[in-house]
């Protein structure tokens, strides 16, 4: 008589029997952000990603276009970590997202951790993190920025692969899309990916990525998807409403008007995917003084209300 295996194994399921993904869950955020992925805002320091980052969580948790272009898709709960900012820093940022959008804070399904350190290489940490999401079940966790929530060497391999495998897992296990905010070197690569700093598993692990880079005096937003093509790079701005303080990012609006003079012309209805292309191709058009300024060097906007100024993150 054959004896009964009684090994614990994986579980396993044949390929027929996995859970197929329809075609509209593929995105948390329309063309920015995978449903449930990994990746990183990168870029060098005062470009603005921890406003992007926190734009994207208002933007989930409220279910409004983020960067005033890309749809949310599916709106739920968001939970953020800014490891350098105060907290009062962080509401008043919040406050104003929500007030350029028409939002009252105390509606907004937005949780902030307010530990004063997180340090995710740690056993007591990592339990704690994965405690809370246990709890919260956010639909985007955003930790910002790695470099303050480790005591790692960024250039090992090794290192570096066993924190984000336990990130991986925080992924998988409460099915959230997570951000790391992650900072770049100044040198110019071919691709925004090859410039983060530390081991390339950084660049590796991202479902989707986003790098704010600066070309000249304008501020571009290039994309990265693992299994989606990416929009073609676009120009943002960082903009305050001077009645109130308000600050937010958006992608510039004459993006979308060369989309629509493009498309228009052949006799089309203007789409996003149109306004991007149109916008790669036409941008040249437009000399540095009418492009706007960087984030560093401040500029008052066109009159006509409500007044926007271009300012320093």
């Amino acid at each position: 008589m054959m004896e009964e295996n009684t090994k614990a194994t994986l579980p396993v399921l044949r390929a027929a029997d996995l859970e197929a993904q329809a075609a509209n869950e593929h995105w948390l955020i329309e063309g920015l952000w995978a449903r449930e992925a990994i990746g990183l805002i990168g870029g060098a320091p005062k470009l603005g990603k921890s406003w992007l980052g926190l734009d994207m969580a208002v933007s989930v948790a409220s279910g409004l276009p983020a960067l005033g272009h890309f749809p949310v898709a599916e709106p739920g709960r968001a939970l953020v970590y800014l490891a350098e900012d105060s907290l009062p820093q962080v509401r008043s940022r919040i406050e104003g997202l929500c007030m350029h959008r028409g939002l009252d804070i105390a509606s907004l399904d937005l949780h902030v951790i307010t530990a004063p350190t997180l340090r995710i290489d740690t056993v007591v940490d990592q339990e704690l993190l994965a405690a809370t999401l246990e709890s919260l079940r956010p639909r985007l966790l955003i930790l910002d920025p790695l470099v303050r929530l480790d005591q790692l060497d960024e250039n090992s391999s090794a290192e570096i692969s066993k924190l984000l495998g336990f990130i991986r897992g925080l992924q998988r296990r409460f099915e959230t899309a997570i951000v790391l905010v992650h900072h770049a070197s100044k040198r110019a690569r071919a691709q925004p990916g090859q410039s983060l700093r530390g081991s390339s598993d950084l660049h590796a692990i991202g479902d989707s990525n986003a790098y704010l880079t600066r070309t000249g005096e304008r501020l571009m937003l290039t994309l990265e998807h693992r299994a989606a093509s990416p929009p073609d790079p676009m120009e943002i701005e960082l903009i305050v409403d001077e009645a109130s303080g308000s600050s937010q990012l958006r992608v510039c609006d004459r993006a979308a008007a060369f989309a629509s003079r493009d498309v228009m012309a052949r006799g089309m209805k203007p789409t996003r995917s149109s306004a991007k292309r149109s916008h790669s191709r036409h941008a040249t058009e437009y000399p540095a003084r009418l492009s706007g300024p960087s984030p560093s060097s401040p500029k008052r906007a066109q009159a006509g209300p409500p007044k926007q100024l271009h300012v320093s993150t």
